[in-house]
């Protein structure tokens, strides 16, 4: 475990009952706040879960002054290569052709389900998720990092702009290229690159989005609606090779600096 400060703490999920925290926490946001659907099951013990979990890492972040089994207010689950290739492969790659990545060569982790209680956001959580994603990335020796990022909702002009923005200015280089694939896949040029708003673009871009690009991350080709998760996802690539120093200079600095 890692003592961030002395409210928070960040680790990796130990026992079956940090794992059922963080699923209560996914509930909450996915389900109960975003609208997502979910199977008879989860609604009953108000679990967001599937058969994924039993493969990821699950990075959780606890606030030391919640009791212990609830005290999970952030989380990230993570997937490592060797991981997805003895399990049920990546969760994304039912929006993504992800082939690029999986014959890279290259030890990749898919990133999915990152939240946040609504009552820790804009304040220091999502730094000290992004701080524990740093620290296993290196523990790891990842090289490259991707996963489905959503917009809220499936409502495509509302987010016009930005997946347009998104496509003219942050795609991906061809070796590390996916693209949306399926009868819910979608263009992003849903614009001409000379009919974007900018300011509007980058209002609905959610922030933890944004956050990724200006660590140099890019986006894939194509979005991906996903009606039974309330989303419009988009796929995040992020080579370690392009971004190390930047990620490093400012998630792994002094947390009390």
């Amino acid at each position: 475990m890692t003592q961030m400060n002395a409210d928070f703490s960040i680790k990796l999920a130990e026992t079956a009952d940090e794992i059922a925290a963080a699923q209560r926490l996914r509930y909450r946001v996915f389900v109960e706040e975003m609208g997502a659907q979910t199977n008879a099951s989860n609604q009953a013990f108000g679990l967001e879960s599937d058969g994924y979990d039993a493969y990821f890492d699950h990075l959780i972040l606890q606030d030391n002054n919640l009791p212990q089994n609830d005290n999970v207010v952030g989380v990230y689950r993570l997937l490592r290569s060797e991981a997805a290739k003895t399990g049920l492969g990546f969760y994304s790659a039912s929006e993504f052709k992800l082939d690029k990545i999986i014959n890279c060569g290259r030890n990749a982790v898919e990133l999915g389900r990152s939240c946040i209680d609504a009552r820790y956001r804009g304040g220091t959580a999502m730094y000290f998720l992004l701080n524990g994603l740093a620290e296993y990335v290196e523990k790891n020796k990842i090289e490259i990092l991707f996963g489905a990022a959503s917009f809220h909702g499936t409502d495509i002009q509302t987010v016009a702009h930005g997946l347009s923005y998104l496509h003219y200015n942050h795609l991906a280089k061809n070796g590390l290229q996916v693209a949306a694939y399926g009868p819910n896949a979608i263009a992003m040029d849903i614009y001409d690159a000379t009919k974007i708003d900018r300011v509007t673009a980058l209002m609905q871009i959610p922030p933890l989005i944004k956050s990724y690009l200006r660590l140099g991350g890019t986006v894939g080709k194509g979005a991906y609606v996903d009606h039974a998760f309330n989303t419009i996802d988009i796929c995040l690539v992020m080579d370690t090779a392009h971004m190390v120093q930047k990620y490093k200079n400012f998630y792994l600095r002094d947390t009390a600096a």
